[in-house]
């Protein structure tokens, strides 16, 4: 391949449709790497790689030059690869050729590690200010000193997390900006629950995804820590939640209703749930969560999109593509 090929993004060369065959280059970070088994018995990858822009799958099996250097590298290297673009079934799919990984010592270059990390659209500053003001407009003495506690604790781990590997909110930031999104829409909500005690349920939405500052782990690439894995973030979050109101003296009532909302706001034990809500709070912060989540989705479609998309590619928490042409 010609050492001419230009260096795109993903969002360039999602927008490459029409150009099967083109060459090109482009620096990624490996997000996943799963070794599988072809049904000849020969080992391939179904790898993940991506940019600020986007990120697309690809299969690399055992004969390809790039195999051996992937199997060496893992998830999270940065990688610079060329290929030749290709689609299948209208999704990105490019034939992978060359694969070189970069050194660490290129990536703190100008510019490269901005290009490659995604971060929340909104600015991160702005979050995290309003994400504390939440925190003062608690009125609720024990409630606020229970919310502060935690955050004294995992404050800036929480402030930098994704809110997920994959399916929403999934870059840097992104919790912070998924909690602050749930935090105004509870803002806008609770005027039309009365029945929701109102300080419960902001305080019940400001730590219910807490435990994932400890379940999450990596700079470029998002993989699960030990912790996460064999805890997840449901029972590490109620650990900080447990914690941190025995330290304050919180009431024994209202700790084991702040304690219910985080168990139960996945909403089904088949998500992640420990239990389902069974309280007025629990029930508003589960079903805030599962809006906040799936409109992140929503979001997160539009801005990668094309400007001639008319779909998405399937977005598996909404169980199929997103139309993305605006309406007329």
């Amino acid at each position: 391949m010609p050492e001419t090929s230009p260096t795109l993004t993903v969002a360039e060369l999602k927008a490459l449709e029409n150009a099967p065959g083109r060459a090109f280059a482009a620096v990624l970070v490996v997000k996943k790497l799963v070794g599988k088994t072809a049904s000849n018995g020969n080992p391939f990858f179904s790898a993940d790689l991506g940019d600020r822009t986007g990120s697309f799958g690809c299969t690399i099996f055992s004969d390809n030059a790039g195999f051996d250097t992937l199997k060496a590298a893992g998830e999270g290297a940065v990688v610079r690869i060329e290929g030749k673009v290709d689609f299948y079934q209208g999704r990105l799919s490019p034939k992978l050729g060359r694969v070189v990984v970069v050194p660490e010592t290129e990536l703190g270059a100008p510019g490269v590690l901005e290009n490659l990390v995604e971060v929340a659209p909104e600015d991160a500053n702005a979050l995290w200010a309003e994400f504390n003001a939440f925190i003062d407009a608690i009125s609720h003495t024990e409630l606020r000193a229970t919310t502060r506690a935690v955050f004294d604790e995992i404050g800036e781990a929480f402030r930098r997390a994704p809110a997920a590997v994959a399916m929403h909110h999934a870059y840097r930031y992104g919790l912070l900006e998924h909690t602050v999104h749930m935090a105004r829409a509870a803002k806008a909500l609770l005027p039309l629950y009365r029945e929701v005690d109102a300080d419960l349920a902001m305080t019940g939405i400001l730590l219910h995804d807490t435990g994932k500052a400890l379940e999450y782990e990596g700079t470029l690439a998002t993989k699960r820590s030990r912790r996460g894995i064999l805890q997840g973030h449901v029972v590490l979050g109620y650990q900080l939640a447990r914690k941190a109101g025995i330290k304050v003296r919180l009431d024994n009532d209202r700790l084991e209703r702040l304690e219910h909302i985080i168990l139960s706001h996945q909403g089904e034990p088949a998500w992640g749930a420990a239990v389902y809500a069974a309280t007025p709070e629990a029930v508003f912060v589960s079903m805030i969560d599962n809006l906040d989540a799936k409109l992140g989705m929503v979001q997160r479609a539009l801005r990668q999109a094309g400007a001639v998309d008319e779909f998405s590619e399937r977005l598996p928490g909404l169980n199929g593509p997103l139309l993305t042409r605006p309406v007329a």
